[in-house]
């Protein structure tokens, strides 16, 4: 164990008990599960900026009270954070209404303007989040053209692809309203939703105030929330421009995979792509 870890646990009150064991899954940072005097704890060893920008959404998404279960940041600095451990558990019935419910009341935490206090990061890949008051021009300027020039930089996306995407970031005031900018996890996935004994639990954030619908559709991309999910989230019936919103809103995360990941996600960013343009 490096002596900077250890410090950082002293300093927390916490003494170590043997050395950290590697977690798997971690494709951005290194992960580790480390008992200690206090119980256990959970360890990540990261670029500093991407660690700092996760604690402050952790304490984010725990003051917004929304009755999901968020770890708690123990410590962090020298390249480490480190947050409580959480247990999981099987998954119960009702936990897919739990965590709808719980889910709208985060978004239930607004302010006036889209965006957030620091840039922070999804994966990897910087996200920028100097605050701008509509929404429409946060998620043009913010997140879809910074993703289709970085994807056309590293030769993932041909000039065509990406004038198209620019023409539908410039026509978003056609058709989305502008919104309150809510509270948003950010990188919701389901592999970022975990369920324990006091409920279901939130992990790994990219925090920012944007649309809603933010969350549903990274769910949606990479998971199937239960129709009971959807029934407690929405408490009654989904808007009717969903599906439009959906597809929207999965473009960003389907870049970002892209950039991250490899040349594999071109097709579902043409994909995205052809059914916004069909309205």
């Amino acid at each position: 164990m490096e002596a900077s870890l250890e410090t950082l646990l002293a300093a927390a009150g916490m003494r170590p008990r043997g050395e950290p064991v590697p977690l798997g899954g971690g494709d951005i940072a290194a992960v580790y599960r480390l008992d200690t005097d206090q119980g256990e704890v959970v360890v990540k060893r990261d670029d500093p900026e991407r660690l700092a920008g996760e604690a402050d959404g952790l304490r984010a998404l725990r003051e917004a009270a929304s009755g999901l279960v968020v770890p708690e940041v123990v410590a962090e600095g020298d390249g480490y954070l480190v947050m409580e451990a959480l247990a999981t558990a099987s998954r119960h019935r009702g936990d897919e209404t739990a965590l709808g419910e719980g889910l709208r009341r985060l978004h239930a935490v607004t302010g006036e303007t889209h965006g957030w206090t620091r840039d922070n990061a999804c994966g990897r890949t910087p996200q920028p989040n100097a605050p701008l008051a509509d929404g429409r021009a946060f998620q043009r300027e913010r997140r879809l053209l910074p993703l289709a020039e970085g994807c056309h930089a590293q030769g993932l996306l041909d000039a065509r692809l990406r004038g198209r995407i620019e023409r539908l970031a410039g026509d978003l005031e056609a058709w989305l309203p502008d919104a309150p900018a809510s509270l948003v996890h950010g990188d919701l996935w389901s592999g970022n939703v975990l369920f324990t004994a006091q409920g279901p639990a939130i992990i790994d954030p990219a925090v920012y105030r944007h649309y809603p619908e933010v969350d549903l559709a990274m769910l949606t991309l990479f998971g199937a929330p239960s129709e009971a999910f959807f029934a407690a989230y929405w408490d009654g019936d989904a808007p009717g421009d969903w599906p439009r919103r959906e597809t929207l809103f999965q473009l960003y995360p389907l870049l970002n995979h892209l950039l991250l990941f490899g040349g594999g996600y071109r097709g579902a960013v043409e994909r995205a792509v052809s059914r916004l343009e069909a309205g």
